[in-house]
């Protein structure tokens, strides 16, 4: 009979035990660094509705660019406000169809008049009846019906003057419990061009009766002031990334950029012939963007890391301004860029993947 080690077969033991519990807590690692990667990886896009005042700026072309290269937002209706909306829904409209998303809904926002914008006339003769996504008629009771039906809080992220939102919570209060609001609106503490004191910001002067609505309806508000969105400008190689991609999305947003650029140059210099309108606006639009505004809301539906956000108490006066008044609803502004050129290069690389 052979004589046994008790002492070295413990020691045996302990040390298989330890290995065996050292590969399990391994494994389970992996399982939960894997499980997690799939989560994020399937995690359902955030349900948003676009309400945008297109063809009056050409920035809005440029977030409605962004918000159909963002797999992490999933639009369920995009809303035309401010004047000739049909004509601006036209825009919208065609504007999917020929990158590429001719599924998104269309609602034709609060008309106030028949007239023309600066590049409404890209979509002359566009036969709204032909999208294949739907356009409503009534887009302000549209876009009550998807936030009411949805079983998920909806986004709005307006980047415009907000008559529809005023008509919308005129008509359906409910909707600021069923959604949240991002807006490109106000100047906090810069003005336009990053000057030293706030303006009165256009979307919010433009309608401050609408405005004041919906920065006191009781949702959840995040606004991108002249602060942060009116430093935005595309030049050098970043925008040559976009000028020189021939893609059908880069290709339509310059084509509206060409004609929002000549028609403005063209109400400024009566005198000129068109060759030179074109040469003029060429020169323009083949070396630098305008300034990007609306992409910004855009953004802060995807994430805020770029920004540097604070929570203020922002009122609406009556001149338009955005002014920080203590007992006001307290309003999540992205008040400064952490990296305005990481914003940059995070906005050529969506446009152009």
């Amino acid at each position: 009979m052979k004589n046994l080690d008790l002492g070295g077969l413990i020691m045996a033991q302990h040390n298989r035990l330890c290995v065996e519990m050292a590969c399990s807590l391994g494994l389970l690692a992996v399982v939960l660094a894997v499980g997690a990667l799939a989560g994020a990886a399937t995690a359902a896009p955030r349900p948003v509705i676009l309400d945008t005042d297109i063809c009056d700026d050409i920035d809005d072309t440029w977030a409605l660019a962004l918000l159909v290269r963002s797999p992490e937002l999933d639009c369920k209706l995009v809303t035309t406000a401010v004047g000739n909306t049909e004509a601006k829904a036209k825009v919208v409209a065609k504007f999917l169809d020929e990158v590429g998303y001719p599924k998104i809904p269309v609602g034709i926002g609060v008309k106030q008049h028949d007239g023309a914008h600066r590049h409404t006339d890209w979509a002359k003769g566009y036969d709204l009846s032909s999208y294949a996504g739907g356009v409503y008629k009534d887009g302000v009771g549209a876009l009550i019906d998807v936030i009411m039906k949805s079983p998920q809080k909806v986004t709005v992220i307006a980047v415009g003057p907000l008559p529809n939102i005023g008509a919308a919570l005129e008509r359906e209060p409910r909707i600021a419990e069923k959604a949240e609001f991002i807006g490109m609106h106000g100047s906090v503490y810069k003005g336009y061009g990053g000057k030293s004191t706030p303006d009165p910001e256009y979307n919010v002067k433009a309608d401050v009766a609408a405005c004041r609505r919906a920065f006191t309806a009781p949702w959840d508000i995040t606004i991108t002031p002249l602060d942060t969105c009116g430093l935005v400008v595309l030049r050098g190689d970043k925008y040559k990334k976009i000028f020189e991609r021939d893609s059908a999305l880069t290709k339509t947003l310059l084509d509206n950029y060409r004609l929002w650029q000549a028609n403005g140059m063209r109400g400024q210099n009566q005198e000129i012939d068109e060759a030179e309108l074109r040469r003029r606006a060429e020169a323009v639009v083949s070396s630098r963007s305008s300034t990007l505004f609306d992409t910004v809301a855009i953004y802060l539906a995807i994430e805020r890391d770029l920004v540097k956000m604070k929570t203020l108490p922002i009122e609406i006066t009556d001149a338009g301004h955005t002014k920080v008044t203590e007992g006001a609803k307290r309003v999540d502004c992205a008040i400064d860029w952490n990296t305005l050129a990481g914003f940059e290069d995070f906005l050529v690389e969506r446009l152009t993947k």
